[in-house]
């Protein structure tokens, strides 16, 4: 698959991009040959090509998760292993072409040139044609209906509603054309060997492309991406890609802490050590590696690695961990030193992670980025407080670790949520903590920070409490849903915290927590973790991330939050981001899943937000808190946008050669769901030129991407989402509606086209729904066949959205198919569908480029594991 892939990508971007090298990830658990190299920084959490089994059984379209805007790098992708097995190439196409389609997906950020949504469209030509690119591919639009083991194809129906062909056709492409494009429409065609481009784009047709990336065509987005700008064409064919083959091993963990000086202020060596011991009594994983380093002006070994069995290894390292502050910062030592601890075991660092907490500047640090960069470790990089050094994020970007950031600010919980977000990328989900809970407040005596953590029925397994204080031990209270008082707490007085664990599976309910303060000027913390409590079925997990590490002001940026359940979208919960700043200033922003402003696609279990309220320069920490209530939350079980086109058959001298239909699946189905509890930390970002005192409104309204219109005779009503004033935040200042005859001229001559009296328009608040009813009057164009919708928003300083997209309603009736025929039975049963595989895979994909070189990695989870694992984080 990939080898042909390799070749077709080569051809299809005029002989630029093709695959160099593929590594293979096998588990751990398969008998050791001498082929087996061990992994530097690949592994399943980093993937970019996923083999799983699909997300709602039965249905294998491999997709790609993709809610970034257009241009930008997608997640990941996903195939089925019947997929890759190649069962499915009738209703594909040939794989290797496929995984091009979604590979431009993934690196480019296009978008498909079909809409499962909006399968047809009115043309200009006054005929309905299918939504795709070029139209120069040919077929037939029927509806083939199968059932008790036979088919009926017939011609398609105008809908009197949509004057468009009712919900069950489909268009059935020619086998043989010779036209060549396009490979983000139907890649399968033999003849399709290009992407649309400029000359011969469908700007007419209602596709997501279009939608999504203003109406250029799919070879615009990628001709203008940073890839194509430093790449020349190739004059000799490319060399087949090189397969490597990696065994996962045991996870090899060296904490590097800072004990120097600056340490023993602001309460932050304790507040390391509760980390820590949080760290290594809950987030580490049974069979890992342990060792821990000290440094301050020089390094020291306080453990070799340990391999966790059980309490007793934990317990020796609790016991390592630094108890006294003095000294300078040499971050290059305490590294080095961490390399040495992980070589007297194993000869090599590859794949090691070094977790590397610091408080201080170090102008040496610099020294060894090259050493780190070379060594296939890991560099997980922890932040503490607002002079930690800066050079160590290269370190840590360059060896694909993560970045945290933890402010002074000990009621945030920022240092314990970093080190609760350290589970290893290679973990099934179900072994892995989860975090539930995580708050903090600032108390005088006697006051109490009260609160409820739900624990639902995915989770429940090994369930732990944490209480932190900074000067005296609280009054602790913990109820279970039947309001039974639990037992006492484990006190650590030297640490200032006190943990439970409950035993076996904690009850399925809301649980209730008091805490009462015993001193003034107090913080009491508290996090809640527990695990999946069936292995067989994927717990809830919340995954946060920002768009982008770094930024410059005034460059807007964007927060993700991700809900699933297994690969399933959970939509309806209520999702809070916590952005704080280099001195602890908080923002707070509510994610929103409803395809407009900062959030792509609707109804995708991705919740976004759009982050404008920089405050200062230097780091700021992401943190999410989902809640789902019983009531509203549900389980969305459609299929990912995205998703390979599937074949329903060919036309062969006018005849239609029929695939296996797709299994009957509600589309619409949403299964409830019960109340849950999550949180996550989205890492670590740096901001800078942010101007000191007041910032001027440099921010317009978000662009519309819903605007739809229907029509009722003489009258045309829009609907769409409200922009705000800064992005989507706020209440917009007007609305400037234009239509023409053309859809160009309105994309290009937006300012030139008809403008509709809108003065009764009264705009609302982001993102409540808008609707608007006006009658057209005369377009300016002749024999015009559509009018064509879009709008402008404008803010309180004159400031202007971009244009929205394009709606349109037709001016006739369109025409519909000749009926050369009634309809015809098909004389064959339904073929059967195909087992799923148990073999499960993992594939991270890269791209070579002429000089630049990336690579494809592919991961062989275990087969006697569960073959449900679903992806673990952004």
């Amino acid at each position: 698959m990939v080898t042909a892939a390799s070749t077709y990508l080569f051809e299809a971007t005029e002989k630029r991009f093709y695959f160099k090298n593929v590594s293979i990830l096998i588990p751990e658990s398969w008998k050791n040959i001498t082929q087996y190299k061990r992994p530097k920084q690949e592994s399943y959490k980093h993937a970019d090509v996923i083999v799983a089994p699909p997300t709602v059984p039965g249905r294998d379209e491999p997709y790609t998760k993709q809610f970034t805007e257009c241009g930008e790098k997608a997640e990941y992708i996903h195939f089925t292993p019947d997929f890759v097995l190649g069962k499915k190439q009738n209703e594909f196409g040939p794989s290797g072409r496929l995984f091009v389609h979604e590979w431009a997906h993934l690196r480019w950020g296009v978008f498909d040139e079909y809409n499962d949504d909006e399968p047809f469209y009115s043309a200009k030509s006054k005929k309905i044609e299918a939504t795709r690119c070029s139209t120069g591919i040919t077929g037939i639009n029927r509806v083939n209906k199968c059932q008790g083991g036979s088919c009926i194809t017939r011609t398609c129906r105008i809908d009197a509603n949509t004057k468009l062909y009712e919900k069950d056709c489909q268009f059935f492409p020619d086998k043989y054309q010779t036209e060549k494009t396009s490979i983000m429409f139907m890649q399968g065609i033999d003849s399709v060997a290009e992407f649309c481009n400029e000359k011969n784009h469908n700007r007419e047709a209602p596709s997501l492309q279009n939608k999504k990336c203003d109406s250029r065509s799919t070879w615009e987005v990628i001709s203008s991406s940073e890839d194509f700008n430093i790449t020349e064409v190739m004059v000799a064919p490319p060399p087949a890609p090189v397969f490597s083959l990696l065994k996962i091993s045991e996870r090899i963990v060296c904490l590097v802490l800072d004990k120097s000086g600056s340490m023993s202020s602001s309460n932050r060596l304790n507040r390391m050590n509760q980390a820590a011991k949080y760290f290594l009594m809950q987030i580490v994983e049974n069979g890992s590696w342990v060792g821990m380093v000290h440094f301050d002006g020089t390094a020291s070994i306080r453990s070799d690695l340990i391999q966790i069995t059980g309490s007793n290894e934990r317990d020796k390292l609790l016991g390592s961990l630094p108890t006294t502050a003095n000294g300078g910062t040499s971050i290059c030592s305490g590294i080095q030193t961490a390399f040495e601890v992980v070589r007297k075991l194993y000869s090599h660092t590859d794949g090691s992670e070094i977790v590397l907490l610091t408080d201080g500047e170090d102008n040496t640090a610099g020294a060894c980025v090259n050493e780190v960069k070379q060594s296939g470790a890991i560099i997980h990089f922890i932040a503490l407080g607002p002079s930690a050094d800066k050079a160590v994020i290269e370190m840590s970007t360059a060896t694909g670790g993560v970045h945290f950031y933890a402010t002074d600010e000990a009621e945030n919980n920022g240092l314990i949520d970093a080190f609760g977000a350290l589970a290893s990328g290679n973990t099934d989900i179900s072994q892995q903590s989860l975090q539930l809970e995580s708050k903090g407040l600032k108390l005088n005596s006697n006051e109490w920070l009260n609160g409820t953590v739900i624990i639902d029925s995915t989770v429940g397994k090994d369930t732990f409490f944490l209480v932190t204080w900074v000067q005296q031990r609280p009054d602790i209270s913990l109820l279970d849903p039947n309001g039974t008082l639990m037992g006492s707490f484990t006190v650590d007085a030297v640490s200032k915290m006190a943990h439970l664990s409950i035993p076996g599976t904690a009850k399925v309910g809301v649980w209730t927590y008091s805490l009462q303060a015993k001193a003034n000027a107090e913080t009491l913390t508290i996090t809640v973790n527990s695990q999946a409590s069936n292995s067989a079925v994927p717990p809830i997990t919340v995954n946060a991330k920002m768009n982008k590490d770094t930024s410059s002001f005034p460059s807007p940026m964007i927060v993700y939050a991700e809900i699933l359940q297994g690969y399933i979208p959970i939509l309806g919960a209520g999702v809070t981001a916590f952005i704080e700043s280099n001195t602890g200033k908080r923002e707070v922003l509510e994610l929103l899943d409803n395809g407009a402003g900062a959030d792509s696609i609707k109804n995708d279990g991705v919740y976004s937000r759009y982050f404008t309220a920089y405050s200062e320069n230097g780091r700021y920490s992401l943190k999410v808190r989902a809640l789902g209530g019983a009531s509203a939350v549900t389980r969305n079980l459609r299929h990912p946008l995205n998703r390979a086109a599937y074949i329903p058959g060919w036309v062969v001298n006018g005849e239609i050669e029929e695939n296996p239909p797709r299994p009957e699946i509600d589309e619409n189905t949403q299964t409830n769901l019960e109340s849950f509890t999550r949180t996550a930390i989205g890492g670590a970002f740096v901001v800078s030129n942010v101007p000191n005192g007041p910032l001027p409104d440099l921010y317009p309204p978000s662009q519309i991407t819903d605007l739809e219109a229907t029509s009722d005779e003489d009258e045309i009503r829009i609907t769409w989402t409200a922009p705000g004033d800064d992005f989507d935040v706020g209440t917009v200042e007007q609305y400037i509606i234009r239509i023409s005859g053309s859809l160009l001229d309105l994309r290009d001559n937006f300012d030139d086209a008809l403008q509709i009296n809108t003065s009764a328009l009264l705009p609302s608040e982001a993102n409540t729904k808008e609707s608007f009813a006006f009658k057209p009057g005369n377009l300016s164009e002749e024999n015009a066949t559509h009018i064509f919708i879009a709008i402008r928003s404008v803010d309180k300083s004159n400031l202007t959205s971009k244009v929205s997209n394009i709606a349109q309603v037709a001016l006739f009736t369109p025409e519909a198919d000749p009926s050369p025929d009634d309809s015809h039975p098909d004389p064959g049963p339904a073929k059967s569908g195909v087992s799923i595989s148990t073999l499960v895979l993992i594939v991270v994909g890269s791209v070579v480029i002429v000089s630049l070189i990336l690579s494809v990695t592919i991961c062989i989870l275990n087969k006697n594991r569960n073959t449900r694992r679903p992806r673990t984080g952004f």
